[in-house]
């Protein structure tokens, strides 16, 4: 049987020492093959001295929009962005701004643009973001072609996944997905990976037995399209939790079960193969 690909993608890199630490090494085991970068936060710049050249071998390193934790030009909490975001209250130049900061931080670090873009909450995709999002990209990769341009990640979760699955659908996956492939950049159009945060090591064992049978009913893609995109927030379990991250225990948990040898003999017996998206 051949086997499914999927981008297995860790957010927040560069939130903590202790997220870093379980992203490098999840990436090292080759579990991991891309993840997110907050570049505004505090630690960013040590953070991205971590992701050398045999780390972008084997993972995709995109940027993780962000307009609620560290952002600079605009940032409100999520209910308030969503709502200013879906009234068209938003203010179109600091939204700019604030993507010319994360891009900036992203290309001044790393020396090479995003391999993709995608959002902290799934921020990327609400009205008037996603519009200056992709004039911004048009501007800087446009001229690139298009296998050379970052690629998105739209947050389109499968209709079985549940009301918050559908909640993150319905605020503009959708949009996002059309105008993205209409300005020529290349999208992964599903994605697995949500759920509620809550229960044990089995809970989460069971949420990946959930998104696999999901991996084997999804249709192939298009040629416009990657694989679909499996979202992750490992982190190792530092003597020092954050006490301000209302997953931080979860965190953990799926670090737990993903960095253990017994996990990966499950990927390749389900026949799921971890795949860059750049590929």
């Amino acid at each position: 049987m051949a086997k499914v690909k999927v981008i297995v993608c860790a957010d927040d890199f560069a939130q903590s020492a202790a997220i870093d630490a379980a992203i490098l090494d999840l990436i090292q085991r080759g579990v991991l093959t891309a993840t997110s970068c907050m570049t505004l936060s505090p630690t960013w710049a040590k953070s991205a001295t971590q992701l050398s050249p045999e780390i972008r071998a084997k993972a995709d390193i995109g940027l993780h929009l962000d307009f609620t934790q560290f952002s600079r030009t605009l940032r409100l909490s999520h209910p308030v962005l969503v709502l200013r975001s879906l009234l068209g209250l938003l203010d179109q130049h600091a939204v700019r701004a604030n993507i010319q900061q994360q891009l900036n931080a992203f290309e001044q670090a790393t020396g090479t643009a995003p391999d993709y873009v995608d959002g902290h909450l799934h921020v990327h995709q609400l009205p008037v973001i996603r519009d200056e999002l992709l004039a911004e990209m048009q501007q800087r990769y446009g001229k690139l072609s298009a296998s050379a341009r970052p690629w998105l990640r739209i947050s389109s979760p499968p209709a079985d996944s549940g009301l918050k699955a559908r909640m993150i659908h319905w605020l503009g996956a959708k949009s996002l997905q059309t105008a993205s492939l209409q300005a020529g950049f290349r999208v992964s159009p599903c994605l697995l990976g949500v759920y509620d945060f809550e229960g044990d090591a089995a809970d989460y064992q069971a949420h990946w037995l959930t998104w696999a049978r999901q991996l084997k009913q999804y249709i192939a893609p298009t040629p416009h399209n990657l694989p679909p995109v499996l979202m992750c927030h490992p982190a190792m379990p530092f003597d020092k939790a954050d006490e301000s991250d209302p997953i931080a225990l979860a965190r953990i948990i799926e670090w737990q079960v993903m960095q253990s040898p017994d996990f990966s003999t499950w990927l390749s017996k389900a026949d799921i193969k971890p795949v860059k998206g750049s590929h």
